[in-house]
Formats: C-alpha cells, structure tokens, sequence
C-alpha cells in the first residue's frame, strides 16, 4: 500500500500557496499521489495542473472532474494536455457528482448515472488513443448527424494515449462499473471492517472485463487527525461526516447515507439526516457515532495510526490518500510527517 494526499479544492480558509506546501511535502516524502477535488467552487484542471507545476515526482490526480460540467471530449484534452504538461504524472479521476449539483449548477439531468458514465469514459479512451471520435449512444452522438460536423481526432501528439482512469464509486452497480470500465476506485468513508462486499463488486466488474482485481488501484480518501486522545481527535471529522451522511443530496437520494446504512449504521444515518435537513447541524455532527468515524478515518496518536494503516492494507487499499483535518500549512506538514513514519514504522513500505 502507498501513500497518497487528499488536497481537496480552494476554501475560505485556505490559499493556492497553502496546498502547493502540502504537495510539496506529500512529494519530499515519497507520496504517490496528491489528489485535487472539484464541487462548485475551484475546479479541479486548474488546481492539478498548480500543484504539478511545483512538485517533480509526484503524480496528480482529479479527485475527481465532474462528468456534467464538461463534454468527454473536452475531458480527454484536458487530461491529454495535463499528462503531457506533467511529463506523465496525471490520474484523471472521473465522477457523476450527485443530482444538487448536477442539475443545480450544471443544468445536466442526473438520470441513467451508469449508462452516462459509461459512455463518457468510451469517448475519453477513444479520444485520447487518437483514433476518430465517432459514437452512436443514448446520451452522446458524435458527429451530430443534422448538421456539418465531422468525426475528428486529437490533433496533437500526447505524452501516452492511455492515461489511467478512476471512478468515484459509493454504491455496488457502480462499484462494478468501476472494475469494468476503470483502472482504479475513488472510495469515500471506507472501512476495512466493510470492505469485503465493495471489493466484491469491484472483482466482479473485472470479470466481466476479463481481468482480475490485480494492478486494480484501490484509493480511499481517509480523514487524518493526529492527537494522543482519539475522541478529540475524532471531534475534527464530526462536521465533515455529518455534511456527507445528512445533507449531501436529498433525502430520497443520499449516496452516502445509504453506504452508513449498508455498513450497518441506519438508525444513526437517519437520525444524522433528520436533523442536518432540519438545520442542526451541530446536533447532526454529536449524532454521528464514534464507531463510524474512528472506522473511516486515521486517528490518535503514530502508534495508533501505524496498526491502522496495515488494517487498510489488509484490507486490500493499495494507495491511501490522506485528508488532513489541520489549522494551518504547518501543522499539516507535521500530520504528513507523523503518518510517514507511522507507514515507515508499519513496515508496509518494506
């Protein structure tokens, strides 16, 4: 298992200069991957292509590009102009975002999220291989056969033609989807106890592919604090939990207060979404159990966090992106420290 960091995207309480630090550091420290994120503020091809810029041997990764906010075609030159910029460093990490923010922000019906994705990643590979761009699906038509397109094709010379392709992936069919399509998952509120049945789903969609889940690039985004008591420790991701189990979509469709309630936390997933769509958010955060966050997340002191690094690669992690839940560039520099020599400590880097 490696290491990977999480950056996240622009913040009211963070700058360009504070995330280039954290890669910096992530890459002095032999990290595999910073990864960048995209919702509705800073998009994720300008901050990738930053933090590229200031780092050398760490890879860059969208974590993901929203699949609503851009053509696949325009995706593929993106991703084609990032990996050439990056000397082969980018990871384009792919994602249908959930219904608020696709027809909220992007005026994209969010119905048949399988069947879109799946056709946006056929044109992404068609794209950046080079060959024409023709495609007859339900969703995209290229060229549109009513007027005076025509089929066309990259016309620049890309560093590879085959760049690697993640999918964020929270329910089974598309955690399928993704062992199929894909060549690694983008995994939220992952816990080593639950893993079996995700990894299941995955192995099943490579089957279909003809593949095995071997080279298949496992990448969950685990919450970081670094403290001697582990309650406090855990108290950082409360708000962060409940923001994603109660008011990160409807309350008919909530990705991640349905994987809580797979995992075998529905009485509390409900309770969380009661009261974060009512306006209580700090009741939600109390509301979230302590069991689910210690789970999913990297807390207490380096010993702690060394025996749990090896219950995520036991679990089958093959890269574990870090999200650091700091004040400041400093003290997240010292969480990146403290878990590199966890990892060291844990042997996994043997």
């Amino acid at each position: 298992m490696k290491l990977g960091l999480n950056i996240g995207y622009l913040t009211p309480w963070s700058t360009p200069a504070t995330l280039v630090e954290l890669a910096q550091e992530a890459d002095r420290l032999g990290f595999s991957s910073a990864w960048v994120a995209e919702a509705y503020g800073s998009d994720s091809p300008s901050l990738v292509t930053w933090i590229a810029a200031h780092t050398e041997r760490i890879d860059v990764g969208s974590a993901v590009m929203q699949i609503p906010g851009r053509t696949p075609a325009a995706t593929a030159m993106t991703a084609a102009t990032i990996d050439t910029l990056s000397g082969g460093r980018f990871r384009l990490g792919l994602g249908v975002s959930g219904p608020q923010v696709s027809e909220g922000w992007h005026g994209v019906r969010f119905g048949k999220p399988l069947a879109r994705t799946r056709e946006y990643v056929d044109i992404v590979k068609l794209a950046l291989s080079r060959k024409q761009v023709s495609y007859d699906g339900e969703f995209h038509t290229l060229p549109l056969p009513d007027g005076p397109g025509k089929s066309l094709r990259l016309n620049f010379h890309p560093l590879r033609t085959e760049i690697p392709i993640y999918l964020a992936a929270v329910g089974p069919k598309n955690l399928e989807l993704a062992g199929e399509i894909a060549d690694g998952w983008l995994a939220v509120f992952f816990a080593p106890e639950f893993a079996a049945e995700q990894l299941a789903a995955i192995e099943r969609g490579r089957q279909k592919a003809g593949k095995t889940i071997a080279g298949f690039d496992i990448v969950p985004t685990v919450p970081v604090v670094v403290g001697d008591d582990v309650s406090m420790c855990a108290e950082l991701v409360r708000s962060y939990a409940a923001l994603y189990v109660g008011g990160m979509g409807s309350r008919q469709q909530n990705f991640y207060n349905q994987l809580a309630t797979r995992m075998g936390y529905g009485e509390a997933a409900e309770k969380v979404q009661d009261l974060f769509l009512a306006g209580r958010h700090r009741d939600a955060a109390e509301a979230v159990p302590m069991e689910f966050i210690d789970r999913t997340s990297l807390l207490g002191p380096k010993d702690r966090i060394a025996a749990r690094l090896r219950d995520f690669a036991d679990a089958g992690v093959t890269t574990l992106s870090l999200a650091l839940f700091v004040a400041d560039a400093d003290s997240g520099r010292e969480t990146l420290r403290t878990v590199a020599e966890a990892y060291a400590e844990s042997g996994l880097g043997d």
